[in-house]
């Protein structure tokens, strides 16, 4: 790969994964209702998740969906279902004092379990391989998966950062409600896509 070629890469891993999307809009609700602190453990799982899905789409899943497209389908029902609850524990989280007794934020876990069924993570890393990496050697796979390992933790860190700029804001109870369910609302606008894609 040429350094204009990873440059392109890291430029295309950065837009991905600063852009609003179901990961970026619960590390902002998480942000404002744990503190950043707290959520490193959710960024951590992010990066970590989307890492091992770029890598395991590369080596051989891509060419998976490619022989059984009924995966896909079913992996956009599974995407949608999860990411509704999602979205209503958001819309329904306890006022910020209550917040340690009713929650608490996603762990390392958590986060990368929920990379397989968010749709703009497989829609990430689909791209990336097949423009990246499209011989699809373990080579260029592994260069595909460091670049999102170098740049998805700065990129999503900004969207936790903003979550905890607007927590004083929030000291209200109403304009915490209102922000948790704008945040649900934001959530569920997010399966557009893959409602097209399935």
């Amino acid at each position: 790969m040429t350094l204009a070629l990873f440059s392109a890469l890291l430029g295309f891993a950065f837009v991905t994964t600063v852009t609003p999307g179901p990961n970026n809009l619960m590390l902002m609700a998480s942000g404002a209702n744990f503190g950043f602190r707290r959520t490193l453990p959710h960024m951590l799982g992010i990066v970590g998740g989307v890492c091992l899905m770029a890598f395991l789409v590369g080596a051989g899943l891509m060419a998976l969906f490619e022989t059984v497209p009924a995966l896909e389908m079913a992996l956009g029902i599974l995407s949608v279902g999860y990411l509704l609850w999602l979205a209503f524990k958001i819309a329904t989280a306890a006022p910020l004092g209550d917040s340690a007794a009713a929650g608490s934020p996603m762990t390392v876990w958590q986060a990368a379990a929920f990379q397989w069924v968010n749709p703009k993570a497989w829609a990430m890393c689909l791209s990336a391989v097949t423009l990246y990496a499209p011989d699809r050697s373990i080579l260029s796979v592994a260069i595909v998966t460091g670049a999102f390992a170098l740049v998805a933790f700065p990129a999503i860190s900004v969207w936790a950062w903003l979550g905890t700029v607007i927590r004083q804001w929030l000291s209200s109870a109403v304009r915490l409600r209102a922000f948790n369910v704008g945040m649900a609302a934001l959530l569920i606008a997010s399966l557009y896509p893959l409602l097209s894609w399935t």
